[in-house]
């Protein structure tokens, strides 16, 4: 039997809170993610937690030092929200807001 079920979530936080049960992440990740993908869909770069991003990141989210970011980068990517791959860091492709459809199959 095949089921369709559409789900609104019409802003970054709300999609990454839609696929929280598989990755387990904080409030604060959440809402760091969330800013770290705005950021990179604003500014382009190859790599999601690049110095200016993190920058940029660390400004919206009033901590004094960038530096701070490397803690949440870490839990990020060891929680799979992060993917490490030669020298970059991207979004895991579930939590990508440019894919808007994502078809699951359990069996």
């Amino acid at each position: 039997m095949k089921v369709k079920v559409n789900v609104k979530a019409n802003s970054i936080y709300k999609r990454l809170q839609v696929w929280n049960g598989i990755f387990d992440l904080t409030n604060k990740e959440l809402e760091v993610l969330a800013v770290f993908i705005k950021v990179n869909s604003k500014n382009k770069r190859k790599n999601m937690c690049s110095k200016g991003n993190k920058d940029e990141t660390a400004k919206i989210l009033e901590f004094d030092d960038p530096n701070t970011l490397n803690n949440y980068i870490k839990r990020l990517k060891d929680k799979g929200a992060f993917i490490f791959n030669k020298g970059n860091y991207d979004v895991n492709k579930l939590l990508n807001p440019k894919i808007t459809k994502i078809e699951i199959n359990i069996i």
